[in-house]
């Protein structure tokens, strides 16, 4: 299996023409958001029917943005009934060598947070089930370790300050865990800024970091972990997606936008974001799919209303 394309194995899949017609009508044939729904949803699908488990990468993040993207119903079945079972996501398939379960736990209840917000999912009782069983992992002084030693946060591995913002937002969303959620705060708001991605982080969680952001955007209108460093497509992403919470200048948004089009993939992808950089993963390359795609759906212009 390459990094980038999943070799068929028999399994049926939505047939791309089907993709584009759905996508079409649901208002989201355009590029390159577009591609990358339609790729996601292949992959999405795929994976548990070739691999008989479910991943946090491809059913956690790649079916969180495929969720905001109300992308079509049926390549998200499966992964929808494996959600709505949270009380048997410790008990997942895979290789225990590659499996954090608080980690897949965290994504799991992101995507499904996701599903419940775009109307595909209805019962919210499941997703405060969830939600609450992301309480007992949080640490005393309100964080959520996860790649705890890791420099800079990865799109598959999060580190633990945007762990811990993901959670505070699906606990919001779930309406649970006032105090956990105000003990996360304080936490995010108190941690150190050392990286573009800390700023980012930071300002999705209410601290503003708007005019360091603007300064470490690169000529090519990407962002990459620190300021000066090459831009890279997960870094780009959350930055957009910070910039988009507080109304960033539409030109720094925009050159964003044109530097994740400009590095799509011929797949519909993006090139994985790995620390250190120049890796070969297909959890980070899906997962840095996934949030290069959140990010352009999040800044999409949209239509004014008549």
């Amino acid at each position: 299996m390459s990094d980038h394309t999943r070799r068929g194995t028999g399994t049926t899949r939505l047939p791309p023409a089907v993709l584009l017609i759905s996508l079409s009508a649901a208002g989201l044939a355009q590029e390159p958001a577009a591609r990358a729904v339609e790729y996601l949803s292949r992959e999405v699908q795929a994976w548990p029917r070739e691999n008989h488990c479910f991943s946090c990468h491809n059913n956690g993040d790649g079916a969180r943005a495929l969720y905001a993207a109300r992308a079509p119903a049926v390549a998200l079945a499966e992964t929808t009934q494996w959600l709505m079972r949270p009380l048997e996501w410790d008990n997942n398939r895979g290789d225990p060598g590659f499996s954090d379960k608080k980690l897949a736990r965290i994504q799991f209840a992101a995507a499904l947070a996701e599903a419940v917000q775009s109307g595909l999912v209805a019962d919210r009782k499941i997703l405060v089930q969830a939600a609450e069983s992301l309480l007992p992992y949080q640490e005393a002084d309100g964080s959520w370790q996860v790649d705890a030693g890791a420099e800079v946060g990865s799109p598959a591995t999060y580190g633990a300050r945007l762990a811990t913002w993901l959670v505070h937002r699906t606990l919001q969303r779930a309406g649970v865990g006032q105090e956990a959620r105000m003990r996360a705060r304080r936490w995010l708001l108190a941690a150190p800024v050392k990286s573009t991605l800390d700023a980012a982080v930071a300002t999705l969680a209410g601290s503003p970091r708007v005019d360091l952001l603007l300064r470490a955007q690169t000529k090519d209108g990407g962002w990459g972990p620190y300021p000066n460093s090459p831009a890279e497509v997960f870094d780009t992403a959350v930055v957009l997606l910070a910039l988009h919470s507080q109304a960033g200048p539409a030109s720094a948004v925009e050159g964003g936008r044109k530097f994740l089009a400009a590095t799509q993939l011929p797949t519909g992808g993006w090139p994985e974001t790995t620390r250190p950089p120049g890796g070969r993963s297909y959890a980070q390359h899906v997962s840095t799919t996934a949030w290069a795609t959140l990010a352009l759906l999040e800044t999409e212009a949209k239509p004014n209303p008549k």
